[in-house]
């Protein structure tokens, strides 16, 4: 070992070996922050709307989507912003949403008038208390192609992992048959 170790060396000016040194540790660092990235969610979780979400159900339709998703929140709260900040904010999460559903914030504090799935308008604020009892945040709310409201999530998930299934528990139907919970043991039973 100490002649493999002398002549690997063996050739190498002492500057010249902490070059390579740096150039290894600074590969290793892009590597390791490649395999961690993340993105925006503003950017790439959440869609843009004018807040007519009876008219993002018809481009959910017309996009092939499986439906809308609301997320209620609001500025001051830290479960939301750890789901932004540790969940929605990774690809594989933005990625997978974005091909099923239409996605967009509402402030549960917000004055921003907005039209419900029925057409009736109303501050975000209105909306979120009297139209759909948002009492905590965040809220994740799903609408069908219709504007029915098909599952709903109060909090945060343990990770993107949960999250990830439970957007499979609205894609696959299974909130048709089986309350949310009930899926998750299933499936992590089975080594999903």
């Amino acid at each position: 070992m100490q002649s493999f170790t002398n002549d690997l060396g063996r050739g190498f000016t002492p500057s010249l070996r902490l070059v390579l040194l740096i150039v290894v540790l600074v590969a290793m660092a892009v590597a390791t922050a490649q395999a961690s990235a993340t993105r925006d969610p503003g950017e790439y979780f959440f869609d843009q709307t004018f807040g007519d979400f009876s008219e993002e159900l018809q481009t959910a339709r017309d996009e092939g989507k499986r439906g809308v998703l609301l997320m209620f929140e609001m500025d001051e709260c830290p479960f939301c912003h750890r789901m932004k900040t540790t969940v929605l904010n990774r690809p594989e999460v933005q990625d997978y949403y974005k091909e099923h559903f239409l996605v967009f914030p509402v402030d549960v504090e917000g004055d921003i008038e907005i039209t419900d799935f029925e057409g009736t308008t109303m501050p975000q604020k209105d909306f979120a208390l009297k139209g759909l009892r948002v009492r905590a945040t965040p809220v994740f709310a799903f609408f069908d192609l219709d504007g029915n409201m098909v599952g709903r999530y109060t909090g945060a998930t343990r990770n993107a992992e949960e999250f990830m299934l439970l957007g499979r528990y609205i894609v696959e139907g299974a909130y048709q048959d089986t309350t949310f919970t009930k899926y998750k043991r299933e499936q992590e039973g089975a080594g999903q």
